[in-house]
This record gives C-alpha cells, sequence and structure tokens, in this order.
C-alpha cells in the first residue's frame, strides 16, 4: 500500500530524515515511534504530499506522491497532530464540505456522518461552529472526516492526544476494523502501551534515521516495546 524509499528531507543544514525507507502492507496498522523532533511529523506530511522533500521515493497503492498527488490523495487521509479545522463553519458544514471533495453521494455520507459521530458521541452538536469546540472534539471530527469517504490508507500524528477513553477505545476498534478490511494505517504515538497492544509492526525513528522495524514480536522480543524504545534512544 505504502512504500517509502530513501526519503530525505532539510531544514536548512539540518537534516530532519535521512535517507528514510518503509514499507506498510494492506491490512496493517502500523506504529511510528520516535522522540520529539525525530522526524515523524516531517515524513507523515511528505506522504501526505504537503511537504515538498529532496530525495527519494514515496508511493502509495502504485501511484507516486510526486508524479501523481491526486490519485494519492483521493486514496487517503491525514489527521495532523493539531487539526486545523474551519472553525467558522458548523460541524455538518465541514464533514459535508469534505465529502464534497471527495465525491461522496448524499446517501452515503449522510449514513456515514451519523455512524461515526454517533460512535463518539458528537451528533448533537454538529450544528454549532466548530469554534465553540473543544479539543477533544475537533479531534473527533478530524477523525469522522477522515473515514468519511473510506480511503485506502490513514496518517495520523499522535491521534490519541485530547481523546477521552471511551473515544481513544472506539478510535482502537476503527482502526483494527478499518485494516481487517485490507487497508492500511501509518499513526505516530508517544503512547508506547496502546502502539504495544494495536500495532502489526512498528518503526522507530532516532534523528531522522530509522533504527528499527518490523512485526511488533520481532522488535520487543520478550521486553516490552518502552523498554526497547528507550534502550534505542540512549
Amino acid at each position: 500500500m505504502l512504500e517509502i524509499n530513501g526519503l530525505s528531507k532539510s531544514y536548512g543544514s539540518h537534516k530532519a530524515v535521512d535517507n528514510l525507507s518503509m514499507r506498510i502492507a494492506n491490512g496493517e496498522i502500523h506504529g511510528f515511534i520516535g522522540h520529539n523532533g525525530a522526524g515523524k511529523t516531517t515524513t507523515l506530511r511528505s506522504i501526505a504530499g504537503i511537504m515538498q522533500f529532496e530525495e527519494g521515493t514515496i508511493t502509495i497503492d502504485g501511484h507516486s506522491i510526486k508524479e501523481e498527488p491526486l490519485a494519492c490523495k483521493k486514496i487517503m487521509a491525514y489527521i495532523p497532530d493539531n487539526p486545523d479545522l474551519y472553525e467558522f463553519m458548523s460541524g455538518i458544514q465541514y464533514l459535508n464540505f469534505i465529502a464534497d471533495i471527495f465525491g461522496v453521494d448524499v446517501s452515503t455520507r449522510d449514513e456515514r456522518i451519523h455512524r461515526y459521530t454517533d460512535l463518539f458521541e458528537i451528533t448533537n452538536v454538529l450544528d454549532d461552529a466548530i469554534s465553540s469546540y473543544s479539543h477533544g472534539m475537533k479531534q473527533k471530527l478530524a477523525i469522522v472526516s477522515a473515514w468519511i469517504h473510506e480511503p485506502k490508507l490513514i496518517l495520523m500524528d499522535e491521534p490519541f492526544v485530547g481523546l477521552d477513553p471511551k473515544a481513544s477505545h472506539i478510535l482502537k476498534q476503527m482502526m483494527r476494523e478499518f485494516c481487517d478490511q485490507g487497508n492500511a494505517i501509518l499513526f505516530s504515538t508517544h503512547v508506547l502501551e496502546v502502539a504495544e497492544k494495536l500495532c502489526d509492526r512498528v518503526a522507530i525513528i532516532k534523528d531522522g534515521k530509522l533504527i528499527r522495524s518490523g512485526t511488533m514480536e520481532d522488535v520487543k522480543g520478550d521486553s516490552s516495546l518502552e523498554s526497547v524504545f528507550l534502550e534505542l534512544e540512549d
């Protein structure tokens, strides 16, 4: 589903991502772990096509993000670490706006909107301005907007930040069901216990370089993901 080969991205003299190569297959929940400034967000933004990169290739379902950006963006969704929503809109206006962009017909979007907003218990505030939403409510709306067009790949940067325990549980269920249908997810997180229980595979990045990757069992062995991460970070 997603292939990254030799990705490099610099900010001036600082190399934020250094010759990174990863592969995420259909059906996988792939965790992306690293300290602040390790290069996770830069990588995710490059995959999403909102950040240019100097070297390497990124392909999504066989399409190059550089050469076929629209084809890539039609089949993926990206939730940044701090969703920048159009706060002058109401929640329902925003979801319909996203559905319009991706060409989701009215009956289909209505069913999906009601299904997911009911799950996250935000249906009753959809007519309110997004500017009145709490951070957690905005995060829930961003998650619903990512699922609304049924993409093949979802990218998420720290998706559990701001979610209450019930919403986190719902999101984890949605992620598993999404990938069990043959889709793929790449997400960054600092909540290592969640990654350990949820992910099929994990990649650990340090100073822009991939330092460990593989199945969760291969990476952590008889230890915990937290122990492995702290050992590699030393």
